[in-house]
């Protein structure tokens, strides 16, 4: 139901979206943070779904600074490619002001909330806070949050992580509530990457649980 869109950064750069709109005016817009794995078509399916719920949805495509268009699958090479592409040669500041530049495109269509998954978890508790026009948050499974605890967020968020997880032990998760007593962290009985049922991993209990809780959150803040 989307398509792809180019947006214009603060410094010129030409990025990528996938741009999902509602049926009717929008109520809010979702800005949707990728996975290590580039805007696949899980991303676009999470970015469809916040649009079927009523929100102008956009998804920017962040390793377009590295290439264009990169979509990786789950595979173990794909996994070793992503966190190369993600946590090695991507500029995490471009990249947070490639989310500024998304937000602001989505902000044209109401009050914005962000939601990320994996790398794009740590980008969306990032983005609650040091971006602009970032009225509320939700995180997912944000790997290397636990060592962003300097940072105070200025806007709602929630947090999802998962009890299995080896990715993200359960002392970065008591490290995370330690540090935001006024944040809402949730553990799911899950693994990482529970939210993506493309994924071996994925567990639908756990996450209809946390887009329940994203959507009365972004209901309270954005509506």
């Amino acid at each position: 139901m989307g398509v792809n869109v180019t947006l214009e950064a603060a410094d010129g750069f030409q990025l990528g979206a996938y741009v999902a709109e509602p049926a009717d005016a929008p109520k809010g817009a979702v800005v949707v943070i990728q996975e290590i794995f580039g805007v696949n078509s899980h991303i676009r399916e999470v970015t469809d779904g916040y649009a079927n719920k009523g929100y102008y949805a956009i998804a920017p495509k962040i390793f377009d600074r590295i290439e264009k268009d990169i979509e990786l699958g789950y595979e173990e090479a794909d996994m070793g490619k992503g966190i190369e592409l993600a946590f090695q040669k991507l500029d995490h500041a471009l990249a947070l002001g490639d989310v500024q530049t998304a937000v602001n495109a989505a902000g044209e269509h109401g009050k914005v909330g962000v939601v990320g998954y994996c790398f794009g978890g740590l980008l969306t508790w990032l983005s609650a806070c040091t971006l602009q026009g970032v009225s509320a948050a939700s995180s997912y499974y944000g790997g290397g949050v636990a060592g962003q605890m300097d940072k105070s967020p200025v806007c709602p968020i929630i947090m999802h992580f998962g009890e299995l997880d080896a990715h993200i032990p359960m002392s970065d998760v008591e490290s995370v509530r330690s540090a935001q007593p006024d944040t809402p962290v949730y553990v799911y009985d899950a693994d990482h990457g529970f939210n993506c049922n493309h994924r071996g991993s994925f567990n639908a209990p756990a996450a209809d649980l946390a887009l329940e809780r994203t959507l009365a959150l972004f209901g309270e803040h954005l509506n």
